[in-house]
This record gives C-alpha cells, sequence and structure tokens, in this order.
C-alpha cells in the first residue's frame, strides 16, 4: 500500500506483486510492481511503475483494501510476459480459489482487444477448453490408429457397463478420450475411474487420452498407440504359443 501511495493517485497494484496479492502465485523477488496511468511520471527507488494507457475502471478493483488489477487483467498482464505451465499454473489456481473460470475469463478477453497477453491467454484458453466432436475425434485418431499398427477399431460399445469410445477385441484395448481439463468434477473424475476399473478387472486394457492430445499432440498418441499395441500383441502371440495345461 506504501508504494501505491508513493506512486500517487490512480496508481495500482499490478503484474507479479497483484497475482501474489490474489493468492494465484508467490509474491516474486525484486521492486514492487505498480502500474498508473500514463499521465503520471514517477519513479522510487524499490518500485517499478508501469506506465499505461490501457487501464479502465473495469481493470481496477480494491482485495483487502488494496488498489490492485482485476484477475482477468493480472493474468492478462502475467500472459504477456510469461506462456506455458507458468500461466497455466496461475489460471488453474486462480480457478481453484474460485476467482473466474475458463469460460468467464475467454468471455471477458473478447473486450480487451489486442492487449498485449490476450491472444496468448486465449490460445491458452481454448487449447485446453475444447472438445471435439465424436466425428472429429474418429477422423482425427483413426489415422494415428492405423499409423501405429492398429486395424479399425469398434466405436461406440458398450462393455462393462460403460459406452467405450474406441475397442480393439483382438488385443483387449480401449480407448477413451477426456476433455474439458479444467472443470471435469469430481463427480467424472469418479465415474472414469470406476469405467477404467471395470475394464482393467475384465481383463482389458484402458488407455486414456485428451482431446488435446489428438488435436495438437499427435505424435505422442501415436508413439503410446504403437507402444501399447506392440506389448498386448506379443502377450497375445504368447499366450497362442503357450501349451494348454492338461487335465489331471
Amino acid at each position: 500500500m506504501a508504494a501505491i501511495l508513493r506512486c500517487g493517485p490512480g496508481a495500482v497494484l499490478s503484474h507479479g506483486d497483484a497475482l501474489a496479492l490474489w493468492g494465484i502465485a508467490p509474491r516474486p523477488r525484486g521492486p514492487i510492481e505498480v502500474s498508473v496511468p500514463l499521465r503520471i511520471s514517477r519513479r522510487a527507488p524499490g518500485i517499478s511503475v508501469h506506465r499505461r494507457a490501457a487501464l479502465s475502471s473495469s481493470d481496477i478493483t480494491r482485495h483487502h483494501g488494496i488498489p490492485v488489477t482485476t484477475v482477468v487483467c493480472t493474468l492478462v498482464d502475467q500472459a504477456a510476459r510469461v506462456g506455458g505451465r507458468r500461466l497455466e499454473a496461475a489460471v488453474n489456481e486462480a480457478d481453484k480459489l474460485g476467482l473466474t473460470t475458463p469460460p468467464a475469463l475467454r468471455e471477458a478477453l473478447t473486450g480487451l482487444g489486442g492487449r498485449p497477453g490476450v491472444r496468448v491467454l486465449r490460445a491458452l484458453l481454448d487449447r485446453r477448453t475444447f472438445r471435439l466432436t465424436r466425428s472429429e475425434l474418429e477422423r482425427r485418431l483413426l489415422p494415428l490408429a492405423r499409423q501405429a499398427g492398429l486395424g479399425p477399431p469398434e466405436t461406440g460399445r458398450w462393455l462393462n457397463g460403460f459406452e467405450v469410445d474406441f475397442y480393439w477385441p483382438d488385443l483387449g484395448l480401449v480407448v477413451e478420450t477426456d476433455g474439458l481439463t479444467y472443470h471435469r468434477t469430481p463427480a467424472q473424475q469418479t465415474r472414469d475411474r470406476l469405467r477404467d476399473q471395470a475394464h482393467t478387472a475384465a481383463g482389458l486394457t484402458p488407455l486414456r487420452f485428451t482431446h488435446e492430445q489428438v488435436h495438437y499432440e499427435p505424435e505422442h498418441v501415436q508413439r503410446t498407440l504403437v507402444e501399447v499395441a506392440r506389448r498386448l500383441a506379443a502377450a497375445a502371440a504368447g499366450r497362442r504359443r503357450s501349451p494348454r495345461a492338461r487335465p489331471s
């Protein structure tokens, strides 16, 4: 608060220090980060001043009585400086704390135009929360399965009380796909565990990919299918070669 008062009217805590105030991330080392209107030109030891023309009243609020950029504005500022896992961790933590949700965050981005960080944050949200339709999923996964040496699977079949996405009966392989990484509810996660456990108990091998992996990481999906199919085929061949035990 002392840093904000030192910077004058309109100053707010921002960037890494705003993340820390919201509880999203630990406070970074270095000067306290404060944003001020473009017309203000002040410097002070121990304070990193960001002169900005873009901040509006909707970008500013108070938290614990301290003027600070909103959660959305803070995450956009963070996206302009870092990406990848650090940004994803910040979004996840904000979601977990109940400060925002990916759908609400994506909607809020539509009003921020070309502000630095918006494109990076939107790409992260789109990458993590989209879901392919069944036809799109089949169109993307089936060629990967063919390239991995797998034949055509059965789709939409009911096994062990559950409808599966893809099933290769000759290998005993079940492939399921997950979407909505951020907002898979505890009930959904519990049902997925029960599903995988039921297939395993029945002697099948359940394999689970995210829709993101199918869409953005096809090489990983294909490589995994190759290794799993190779192991299952070898096991099946070994069972066929083994002589049956003679009855006593």
